[in-house]
């Protein structure tokens, strides 16, 4: 298992994909596989960022680990309790017409992963998603 600690902060976004990159690169993935990854984490943490700590800056901790052909990512933070399995489906047409905002990250990352769960745990929330993986 590898795990990160980040400051609840958009310039972190970087150390955010170097982790990835160093965690996912011995398992040959292939290049959609990976961007539907970055993608899904990346959005996660971006949401977590602008709406979880609307006091300041809070912690946010990444971790990922294999198993069975499966990939993992947790992200866990002490912001506002949100449980993003219970969004519904954004209005796709007003997304892309009309420019609306509000859900489109959670959507895609859904989408994207084989498993997307949520649990409140000692006060924080608990985001596990799961990718199955076949090396290129």
């Amino acid at each position: 298992m590898a795990a990160l600690t980040l400051r609840s902060d958009l310039s972190e976004l970087k150390k955010v994909r170097h982790f990835l990159e160093e965690n996912l690169k011995e398992l040959n993935l292939a290049e959609d596989d990976f961007y539907k990854i970055e993608l899904s984490v990346v959005e996660m943490y971006t949401n977590i960022v602008r709406y979880a700590y609307p006091q300041g800056d809070g912690e946010i901790v990444l971790k990922t680990w294999q198993q069975e052909g499966m990939i993992f990512f947790e992200i866990r933070d002490s912001g506002i309790p949100f449980d993003p399995t219970k969004e519904k489906i954004p209005d796709l047409e007003g997304i892309l017409n009309q420019g609306k905002k509000g859900g489109f990250g959670i959507f895609l990352s859904r989408k994207f992963m084989d498993s997307f769960s949520y649990r409140r745990e000692n006060n924080q929330n608990v985001l596990t998603m799961s990718k199955r993986f076949e090396a290129t």
